[in-house]
């Protein structure tokens, strides 16, 4: 059995060698899913997973632990309808979506370890199939499985593949907008729009605002609907020698009724229940989307961030609250409590000043139709110029004020 496993696995990676993607490949759903024809179910052995696609693809297969997963990918499928299949024990739940340039992916979350025992792909005139066969194993070997070195960069991209050059001459302030979410992860979703797509949509917004005031180079962690791991955002932050980081969300919260603007900063103690476990959700929207967490920074390395932080972190407060009052000298909506704070991964960076701006949340119909809103966003993203200018004339003359 090892020997048909190593067999299995051995065919996979020799497809997946010979299509790895193109950096800048986009990506055109070649093939597509058909949910009615597809089917995740729980046989007499295990799980039985069955994909009917309009044609064959390269595909490739890999389990993270943490919780188990079963992570999919191909180049490319796309899985619209997908959250129309059945999701029957071992599987609990399906998240699928583009994932980088030219690939997609299926991530299978499980509630219990498994193996593979029998992969395949039945082509014919019409399509293709995707048939996968798993069962039970011992949590010892699912996490050997699970540690096997991934290829190289595979789950983490070069943030030069996402992140533009900088023009010549750019100007002063190097702002970083950080849509969340994208692709595999579309974040919140009501009535058929996703935080994803409305995210995206202000930061290109805010981006246009900027550059027109010509004092702002302006990089974007994504341009499109694709996923970008939370540490890849980061990096692509500390790349382009980031002025400061803007995190940009409009989350759903089950925990009361929360609406207007909230800015968040970085601490290990959330504000409260509702930072707590906004900040857990973004993680693990990471690793629901097939990326390993299981790296951890070395005592030293947390040492160094944490007095890197310590001169950094005034420097946030400000920002935060020159963006909070902005927003209010706009006349725009705040949260009861405007200015909170949270363990976010994404704000991690030691040495740049970065904030999580939720410009509302989905769960509030009234923000939802702010969101939606062209003229709303509008005065959002001038209120965030404005703000950006008053903190940076300010941080500068402090920094003067310290300087040798």
């Amino acid at each position: 059995m090892r020997d048909l496993i190593l067999s299995l696995v051995a065919r996979m990676l020799v497809l997946f060698a010979l299509a790895l993607p193109a950096p800048a490949q986009e990506l055109s759903a070649l093939a597509r899913l058909d949910p009615a024809a597809s089917s995740l179910r729980k046989g007499a052995a295990g799980l039985e997973l069955s994909l009917t696609i309009s044609q064959p693809v390269p595909w490739r297969l890999r389990f993270l632990a943490d919780p188990p997963r079963l992570v999919l990918d191909a180049r490319e499928i796309d899985w619209t309808g997908f959250a129309a299949m059945a999701v029957q024990p071992p599987a609990v739940a399906l998240r699928a979506g583009s994932f980088r340039s030219g690939w997609s992916r299926l991530v299978v979350e499980l509630d219990a370890p498994l193996r593979l025992v029998a992969s395949e792909m039945l082509t014919d005139a019409e399509g293709a199939v995707i048939r996968l066969t798993l069962v039970p194993t011992d949590a010892a070997s699912f996490a050997a499985e699970a540690a096997r070195p991934d290829l190289p960069d595979w789950a983490v991209p070069d943030p030069a593949e996402i992140m533009a050059p900088l023009p010549e001459g750019a100007g002063p302030l190097i702002v970083v907008l950080d849509p969340g979410h994208g692709g595999i992860d579309p974040g919140a979703e009501r009535e058929g729009q996703t935080e994803a797509a409305l995210m995206l949509t202000f930061a290109r917004e805010l981006k246009e605002v900027l550059l027109r005031d010509g004092r702002f180079a302006v990089v974007m962690t994504r341009e499109e609907d694709v996923f970008v791991p939370l540490e890849t955002r980061t990096s692509i932050a500390r790349d382009a020698g980031a002025t400061l980081f803007l995190s940009l969300h409009a989350d759903a919260l089950a925990e009361g009724q929360a609406q207007g603007a909230t800015i968040y900063t970085l601490a290990d103690e959330a504000t409260d229940a509702a930072s707590a476990a906004l900040a857990e959700r973004h993680d693990r929207d990471d690793l629901l989307a097939g990326i390993d967490l299981s790296d951890q920074d070395d005592l030293v390395a947390e040492v160094l961030m944490d007095m890197a932080r310590t001169e950094t972190q005034p420097r946030t407060d400000r920002l935060a609250a020159a963006i909070v009052g902005a927003i209010k000298a706009a006349e725009i909506r705040m949260h009861r409590r405007p200015q909170q704070s949270g363990s976010f991964s994404v704000l991690k960076s030691p040495d740049i000043p970065s904030v999580l701006l939720e410009l509302g949340f989905l769960s509030s119909e009234r923000d939802y139709k702010r969101l939606s809103d062209p003229k709303w966003r509008a005065r959002m993203a001038e209120a965030v110029r404005l703000a950006i200018l008053k903190w940076a004339d300010e941080d500068a003359s402090l920094r003067a004020l310290v300087a040798p």
